[in-house]
């Protein structure tokens, strides 16, 4: 265990960072970084171009612990590297929370020592990736309950207040609006930003490297899908101090480390008013290196799991239609653009592993084609991470409900039905067909 708190730079010692190259789109960073150019990526002097997934739970399994297993962490990114996948979105923090389903351990509690258990799980993990010459997105927070996140800072400095999400005596959209608060909560961010003060400026206990030195990070995420609010009187009114803390979160973590992207982790329009002008507000500081959008067809009324024939090609058009407008405003604000989460159901809903995924596998090509597109034409659609790689997981109950203790780990994360959006080792198709994006995106020539 550790408790850790470094300076905040500020006027000369900021501004020499930015000299340094580390702030904004334009910098040079050392050897095998990620870095923002124009509206791409590059690596030394040639296009980083990526085919992705989220593995949230890298870090638990990175443990050395009963709720860990480190051999079947190698054993995941092995299975990954031969897809030609080299980029996962990890979590790197949760909080201790009273809220239903949230997971335990976390990363952290209500006091300024944090769990060093689960910090060298984040070691191991980063550890094997560079070794497998892969690069993370590391989120620092949750706008949702599963992890802690946002709700859980709040209740530790409103007296121990909170509401579940999904609980019938506070109906949506009470929980988002009741996490928006903490934008405007100066104690709450405050805490906030001690940990990643901690996380950002760590020394690695496996490699010896100090994070900020260590290329296996592509980038730091303020967030998991931070919203303004969730409904549209609550954010507006909260939309100041939501950009507010963008920027403030954003050059702390380019003060502290300059090497790094830092990115939102915004789902786009749709977590973010349904607006445009929100969304470029949100990525415009120079802080802030490239744009995110998650595209979640079920969940957002797209798409019908008992009757995917008839409502997938509907789902399939406004995913392209929100992958285009996304792709507008990355050009508008010469940023590359990142579809980093989207997930869709097995045939007629199932969660069960040997489920067909025909209907996933089109939904997956409408993106993977995107991204595609965009590379031979030199447009700003970078990558894509698709939500979630499962792998050997399986659920661990009959009725694919997560239980606190359960170290089954899934792509689905605690509060989802295990196995609705897990890309499994049993996934033929898909796999083949991710397979087949990796190795074209690879081709594709500057």
């Amino acid at each position: 265990m550790f408790t850790r708190r470094t300076a905040l730079l500020s006027g000369p010692a900021f501004l020499a960072a930015c000299a340094a190259g580390g702030i904004g789109t334009g910098g040079a960073a050392p050897a095998g970084f990620v870095r923002s150019q124009g509206t791409g990526f590059m690596i030394g002097g040639e296009p980083y171009r990526f085919v992705g997934t989220n593995m949230w739970y890298a870090a638990y399994l990175g443990a050395d612990s009963p709720y860990g297993n480190r051999a079947r962490l190698r054993r995941e990114l092995d299975s990954l590297g031969s897809l030609g996948i080299d980029n996962l979105r990890i979590l790197g923090s949760s909080e201790l929370s009273p809220l239903k389903n949230s997971i335990t351990p976390a990363f952290r509690d209500q006091s300024a020592t944090y769990n060093e258990t689960l910090l060298r799980g984040l070691d191991f993990a980063l550890a094997e990736m560079g070794r497998r010459n892969m690069k993370a997105v590391v989120y620092l927070t949750n706008f949702w309950e599963w992890s802690g996140g946002m709700a859980t800072y709040l209740y530790w400095v409103n007296g121990g207040r909170f509401i579940n999400m999904n609980d019938p005596a506070h109906p949506w959209p009470q929980f988002p609006d009741f996490v928006a608060d903490f934008y405007s909560s100066e104690r709450a961010v405050a805490m906030y930003h001690d940990y990643i003060r901690a996380v950002v400026t760590r020394t690695n206990s496996v490699t010896g490297r100090r994070y900020i030195d260590d290329p296996a990070i592509m980038s730091w995420q303020l967030a998991n899908e931070p919203r303004p609010g969730g409904s549209d009187a609550v954010g507006h009114r909260q939309l100041p101090a939501y950009l507010a803390w963008i920027r403030s979160t954003a050059r702390l973590i380019k003060s502290l480390d300059p090497n790094h992207l830092v990115s939102t982790g915004s789902e786009g329009t749709q977590g973010c008013l349904g607006s445009e002008a929100c969304v470029v507000s949100a990525h415009e500081p120079a802080e802030i290196d490239y744009l995110t959008a998650h595209i979640w067809p079920q969940n957002w009324g797209w798409a019908d799991p008992k009757n995917l024939a008839g409502t997938s090609p509907t789902a399939e058009q406004k995913t392209r239609d929100y992958i285009a407008a996304h792709v507008r405003l990355a050009t508008q604000l010469g940023k590359p653009l990142v579809i980093e989460e989207f997930g869709y159901p097995r045939d007629a809903g199932s969660f069960a592993p040997g489920t067909p995924t025909s209907f996933k596998d089109r939904f997956y090509r409408v993106i993977f084609d995107a991204v595609a597109e965009s590379a031979q034409t030199g447009g700003p659609l970078v990558g894509s991470n698709f939500w979630a790689w499962g792998g050997e997981g399986r659920a661990a109950h009959a009725d694919y409900a997560f239980q606190r203790g359960d170290v089954s780990y899934m792509g689905d994360p605690p509060h989802e039905p295990q196995g609705w959006y897990s890309v499994l080792q049993s996934d033929e198709s898909t796999k083949a067909l991710i397979r087949s994006h990796a190795a074209a995106l690879k081709a594709v020539r500057a």
